[in-house]
């Protein structure tokens, strides 16, 4: 167990910042002081993982120069060690392994104070307005902190918070012996399918352009593969679902032409649940596809809090996933440039970063 005591001021590390108004990360050397906030911990990390978010960020394209305040250190998905917490803090505790809700939330907010922290109108995200992860070491509020069984394989322990995206998605309908169809398959969509298996749904029927992700949906259990840019998804959708449509949808892939299809092959009284985020404005026959069908929409921002993490912990718990397959890269921290080249192919599931390597 590792503990930092209080004469020790700031800790010298190493990081990966978004210090340029430009293509890429720098990995360089800061401190980070050790002086805590009420309510704060300390953490030594052991695993961050690359979202779709850092890309973005790597990228620096319109939202993150609208949004980001340079420099600061990158990165919201890990886990690590606690090793040091603030004198009134009481739900964790110095050598826990924990991983994060990356959302700090006011608790103050109307919706926070009826239980949708998920939505809290004072939003602040790890590694996006506030330092990140992407470091050896990281402070946050102790209240984000879920603690992990120490047997868990730390490789898999950092990509918690994109699986309760996932979760929250693929499970906000009853899927259990209904026929499930996952729209996009990069990381997030490629946990749907493994977590859409685990809540036994009928069939899952897996839609993704990119032929390595198309096969990463079968290798985790997806029933029907369909290539949208070679087969006409609407027809193959009809197709298995014994000319019925979907019961649930779960949309990864904030396509325009992939969401409005959608609505076709939705079941009436079916469901979907909408975490991609287009960039165009979505056309809706709101007469036909949704009044008359009765169908119900509904848009997944982060996870809800606590009742995901519940989910997710009892996923992993109870070996119910199979995260060994949708980890398909890992790099050190020092290299996190390349990573992101990884992710910008595309020809990727989940990528794992090595803080102090």
């Amino acid at each position: 167990m590792t503990q930092v005591s209080d004469n020790v001021l700031e800790l010298e590390m190493m990081a990966a910042v978004k210090d340029k108004e430009d293509v890429g990360f720098s990995y360089v050397k800061k401190t980070i002081s050790t002086v805590l906030e009420p309510g704060e911990v300390l953490i030594k990390v052991i695993t961050a993982s690359f979202c779709g978010t850092d890309y973005h960020i790597y990228q620096y394209d319109k939202w993150s120069q609208s949004r980001l305040h340079l420099p600061y250190t990158v990165g919201h998905e890990f886990s690590g060690e606690i090793i040091k917490i603030a004198s009134d803090v009481t739900n964790v505790k110095v050598g826990d392994i924990v991983s994060a809700e990356t959302h700090i939330t006011c608790g103050t907010c109307e919706f926070c104070l009826r239980g949708e922290a998920h939505i809290c109108e004072n939003t602040k995200v790890i590694g996006v307005d506030v330092d990140g992860c992407f470091a050896d070491y990281v402070r946050i509020p102790a209240k984000n902190c879920f603690v992990n069984e120490k047997h868990h394989d730390q490789l898999q322990l950092s990509v918690q918070e994109p699986l309760g995206n996932a979760v929250h998605t693929i499970t906000h309908f009853p899927i259990e012996g209904r026929d499930v169809v996952v729209l996009g398959c990069g990381p997030i969509g490629i946990m749907a399918v493994d977590v859409a298996k685990a809540y036994k749904a009928r069939k899952v029927i897996a839609i993704e352009i990119n032929e390595y992700r198309r096969n990463l949906a079968k290798e985790l259990g997806a029933d029907y593969i369909i290539d949208p840019l070679s087969e006409d998804v609407h027809a193959k959708v009809m197709e298995y679902t014994n000319g019925k449509g979907a019961d649930v949808i779960g949309d990864f892939s904030g396509n325009k032409i992939a969401i409005e299809t959608a609505f076709k092959y939705l079941k009436a009284g079916g469901g979907f649940a909408i975490l991609g985020i287009p960039n165009d404005a979505i056309c809706i026959d709101v007469t036909n596809d949704v009044v008359f069908h009765g169908i119900r929409i509904y848009g997944v921002t982060g996870r809800r809090i606590n009742e995901t993490w519940d989910k997710v912990k009892y996923l992993l718990n109870n070996n119910m996933l199979h995260l060994d397959k949708v980890i398909t890269h890992t790099f050190p921290l020092s290299k996190i440039n390349e990573a992101a080249e990884v992710m910008g192919s595309k020809n990727c599931g989940k990528i794992v970063l090595f803080p102090g390597r």
